[in-house]
């Protein structure tokens, strides 16, 4: 257990004061209620999303607490509190952020296993192909641990994608890129040419190759059920924002 997620975990955490959390209309969009009032944010903003399926679902999250309010298990709520509160400031920093990890992308990397080496070549040659049309963006890939120079132009499309997103998106995808270890699965995720589960699953294809011969820890598999959620909660905020048109 990392010494921050202990400190965080002995932090005592606020009691549930509200008997009921849900979904209404303000000015800044669409307000998570409790007991009819609108709750705000570390920044004192309102707590609000663009869409109201959004907030619905943001609003479930409060109703889930049982006795205390566990941010931790609140993944859509977090992704709110960072749209709201710091996105605007730190745009370019996220956009620069997605890029470093689109130098280092985990789809460029290959295994010199020859097992493993075909699974990430079924799995991630497509999805590498998809950037160089879809992004504009192709990258290399080779069996190397080290970094690969990848074209500078296909970084700037990266970089001008992310810059052109709104506050919300470039959240959900500042979040989904390191969860992944891949810019490429990132923006896959945002334009649905693949779906959570099968993003997840491709990001840990060489996790999964060493559990099968090795096996895996309570401790290996909590953490991955942990960024699982948080990378579902990120492709959620994609299709709901998608599908409101917003």
């Amino acid at each position: 257990m990392s010494m921050s997620k202990a400190k965080a975990e002995n932090r005592p955490l606020p009691k549930r004061f509200y008997s009921e959390a849900s979904a209404g209309p303000s000015g800044d969009g669409w307000a998570i209620l409790l007991d009819g009032r609108p709750v705000k944010t570390p920044e004192r903003h309102v707590l609000a999303a663009p869409c109201e399926t959004l907030a619905v679902e943001m609003a479930a999250e409060w109703d889930a607490q049982a006795k205390h309010i566990d941010p931790f298990t609140m993944p859509l709520t977090r992704l709110a509190h960072v749209a709201i509160d710091r996105m605007e400031a730190a745009r370019a920093a996220a956009a620069e952020e997605i890029v470093r990890f689109a130098g280092t992308d985990l789809l460029s990397h290959r295994s010199d296993d020859p097992e493993l080496a075909a699974r990430q070549a079924a799995g991630w040659d497509p999805l590498l192909e998809w950037s160089a049309k879809a992004l504009e963006a192709p990258l290399k890939s080779a069996a190397t641990l080290l970094a690969l120079e990848q074209p500078e132009a296909s970084l700037a499309a990266l970089r001008a994608r992310a810059g052109a997103l709104d506050n919300w998106r470039l959240t959900a995808l500042t979040s989904a890129v390191p969860l992944l270890g891949s810019a490429v699965l990132g923006f896959a995720l945002l334009e649905a040419e693949i779906d959570g589960e099968l993003a997840y699953m491709l990001s840990r294809l060489d996790e999964d190759y060493q559990a099968e011969r090795w096996g895996e820890d309570s401790e290996a598999a909590e953490a991955a059920a942990n960024r699982k959620r948080d990378l579902l909660a990120c492709e959620r905020v994609f299709r709901l924002l998608d599908e409101a048109d917003v």
